[in-house]
């Protein structure tokens, strides 16, 4: 079982650097990235510090933590996300990236939760606008949420593996994450 699990864990890491290696190029970001705004801050141990996201488009919020451990929350419902009430999160212990979507709702809520496990936690977020997407509203309203939401799982899928070991492996990833993470804080 400890197998299983070790195994589990070292498919998510590795999943994990293989986006990354995806998402940056060399030099730092996709030429197609547009740097709107850079946001530094520093946030204490389970506190939550808030910002407003208006723009438009594909947005990716990319945040680094040089000192502690921040997360990122961010909703497209509440302008104050938390680990209860969020849409899209990254809690990573290094760096955090979010894909906010040109479909939410805008103001989009953004919510950086200082970890318990460091007294204050300093954080470094880039917000990128993504120029490859085009945003055309009448192409957006044809989609129903359900094929959206599909077509977002077949662009983020590997290609060998069958989607029902996908989302067993995704399911079993996530658990020991939690498990993890919870008995280590």
């Amino acid at each position: 079982m400890n197998v299983l699990w070790r195994n589990a864990l070292l498919l998510y890491a590795t999943s994990h650097v293989l986006f990354m290696a995806h998402c940056f190029e060399e030099d730092g970001v996709p030429e197609e990235w547009m740097l709107l705004h850079v946001v530094e801050g520093q946030i204490g141990a389970g506190n939550y510090s808030y910002l407003r996201l208006n723009h438009e488009g594909k947005i990716i919020l990319e945040m680094e933590s040089p000192k502690g451990d921040a997360d990122l929350y961010v909703s497209a419902v509440t302008l104050h996300p938390s680990f209860d009430e969020y849409e899209l999160q990254s809690t990573t212990c290094g760096q955090d990236i979010i894909v906010v979507p040109s479909y939410f709702q805008r103001p989009v809520g953004i919510g950086i939760y200082g970890h318990p496990s460091h007294m204050e936690s300093e954080f470094e977020i880039k917000v990128y606008h993504d120029r490859t997407v085009q945003t055309n509203p009448f192409s957006e309203a044809s989609y129903d949420s359900e094929e959206r939401e599909a077509n977002q799982r077949k662009q983020n899928k590997p290609q060998d593996a069958p989607p029902e070991e996908e989302s067993i492996l995704w399911t079993i990833l996530m658990m020991i994450l939690k498990v993890v993470l919870e008995s280590l804080f």
